[in-house]
């Protein structure tokens, strides 16, 4: 169980790396626009929204629970640059983001206004690694160009 005050810095905490991931993944939109691979962009533009959207929600459950709002500030990273290089990190940091969240949600499963937002991150969070597994191994079985034909 967390004290309401833990619960407000995890919220906190967990709502700005969303907006850093929501960034992070509407300049990977644009650069996979930028070169051609429409169907890839279109998805992480969705993919960037729905992080924003749950972050949102984060941060309207800390005002509800009495806490005050903060921006951390974003470090300068690289970008991968190419939709290979990005589906081999995205799964990496999903397989380490899911055992993460996992033991919160398990925490907020006395405020169940918490525990819902923080299960359905997990849920969405789950369905992107099984999406990337799925694009990863359908490269292995048809081909590295003929996947990124299919992102056209």
């Amino acid at each position: 169980m967390m004290g309401n005050n833990d619960q407000i810095q995890m919220l906190q905490n967990l709502g700005n790396a969303m907006l850093v991931q929501a960034d992070k993944h509407q300049l990977i939109a644009l650069q996979f626009a930028a070169q051609g691979f429409s169907k890839l962009a279109r998805k992480y533009e969705e993919h960037a929204e729905e992080e924003r959207g749950f972050a949102q929600q984060m941060f309207n459950r800390v005002l509800d629970l009495g806490g005050k709002l903060f921006l951390t500030k974003q470090e300068a990273t690289d970008l991968p640059e190419t939709p290979l290089e990005l589906l081999k990190e995205e799964l990496s940091l999903s397989h380490g983001g899911l055992k993460d969240i996992l033991p919160l949600v398990q925490a907020a499963a006395d405020d169940i206004t918490t525990y819902d937002i923080l299960k359905e991150y997990y849920k969405d969070e789950e369905e992107d690694m099984y999406w990337t597994e799925q694009q990863l191994e359908l490269i292995d079985t048809i081909g590295y160009e003929n996947w990124l034909l299919k992102q056209l």
